[in-house]
């Protein structure tokens, strides 16, 4: 957590809102393995990042509330019983959707100021959003003593965002940010709702990020499409999600089902099995392993579940020209965002420099490289 950046949002709050506030992280995620399985009630691999939302936020006398996002510099007032979504995209949908989940639960919550900034890179799949729905329900419950769990937080964060923002997203991304614990990964049971965390350690290798400073439009009707043909099959096959699906059973319904959603299943059957084997291969050391199931878990992206673009697909290229990359693969829903690389750590510079100068070259365009590290879940700021 950048101590800068929570400096300058406890000094932007106190000179717009003349109140001294409550200060919360919420860290943005990065997700080692198990891609697009979370909603399919499987496994999924993440851990929360020493990059996130730090957001201010008190009580306030006045008749409505503000919020105000310090990086837009874009302030928006609102009234607790009139909410309603704005317009698609709008950054006060997150906003907005915890605090009417949290009233869906009848919890009453009093007028309050937010201010927000943030230093997880835009578009990056680091999970933002997340970071800023964990933030707001964090704040709200402790301002106003709402007795909620950790565990009862992250749902309503996932429901705002099936709500009021329209992505009917997964449970990784609320869990891994409000759960996550320093120098772990967590290997996460998405029905379960359960984790085993894992100490990570990746010897004389370190993980790197490549932004590809791309979005495609696609990303979220995409997403959503996915997601009910993974629902269509299951229901095809009688069972709750794909989760408990074997190879052998999806063949029983191959002719019932198109090629292309053929594919996307059994990519989610076989990733749900990578994901597993990831933390084997961590417990054991086994880092070859570990970068094979990475490797494997972007070329099923890119061909089967077909949520990749040029960008990602070439930055993975480059990373196995190169032998001291164990693994690389796209992180997150897709269509643009980061790579995550296991690189040596003794070769990383020169790693980083020719994928950067490859990317330029090709696409005319900069690539963004971070280091990062792993971090604990949302909390108050002391």
């Amino acid at each position: 957590m950048d101590t800068t950046l929570v400096n300058d949002v406890k000094t932007v709050f106190k000179s717009k809102f003349g109140a001294e506030p409550l200060l919360i992280f919420s860290p943005g995620r990065i997700n080692i393995i198990g891609e697009h399985t979370d909603y399919n009630d499987g496994f999924v691999f993440p851990a929360a990042v020493d990059k996130g939302i730090v957001a201010a936020i008190q009580k306030s006398d006045s008749k409505t509330c503000m919020a105000f996002a310090i990086d837009m510099d874009e302030t928006i007032a609102f009234e607790l019983d009139k909410l309603k979504p704005s317009s698609e995209g709008s950054w006060e949908n997150y906003v907005f959707g915890v605090i009417a989940e949290i009233q869906n639960r009848n919890k009453s919550v009093g007028n309050f100021n937010i201010a927000f900034s943030g230093d997880i890179p835009s578009g990056s799949g680091m999970s933002s959003s997340a970071a800023l729905e964990n933030s707001v329900v964090y704040g709200l419950n402790e301002l106003f003593n709402l007795g909620l769990t950790k565990t009862e937080m992250i749902f309503i964060s996932q429901k705002a965002e099936h709500n009021y923002v329209g992505v009917n997203c997964g449970i990784m991304d609320q869990y891994a940010s409000m759960f996550g614990i320093e120098n772990h990964a967590l290997l996460l049971d998405c029905r379960s709702i359960e984790a085993k965390p894992f100490e990570i350690n990746f010897k004389d290798h370190e993980l790197i990020l490549i932004n590809t400073n791309v979005k495609h439009s696609l990303s979220d009707s995409a997403y959503n499409d996915r997601r009910s043909a993974c629902e269509n099959i299951s229901a095809l096959l009688g069972i709750k999600a794909l989760r408990d699906a074997t190879e052998t059973d999806l063949l029983k319904i191959k002719d019932q089902v198109t090629p292309e959603n053929y594919q996307k299943a059994l990519y989610v059957i076989q990733e749900n099995d990578r994901a597993v084997k990831a933390s084997k291969a961590m417990t054991d050391g086994d880092l070859e392993t570990l970068g094979a199931l990475i490797y494997a878990s972007h070329n099923g992206l890119s061909k089967q579940y077909k949520v990749s673009c040029d960008e990602l697909d070439f930055l993975v290229e480059q990373a196995q020209l190169n032998d001291h990359v164990l693994g690389a693969r796209m992180m997150g829903g897709g269509f643009g965002g980061c790579t995550i690389n296991l690189v040596a750590k003794n070769a990383s510079k020169a790693f980083k420099e020719a994928a950067s100068k490859a990317y330029k070259e090709k696409f005319n365009k900069d690539c963004s490289i971070y280091s990062v590290k792993l971090s604990d879940g949302t909390h108050v700021i002391n």
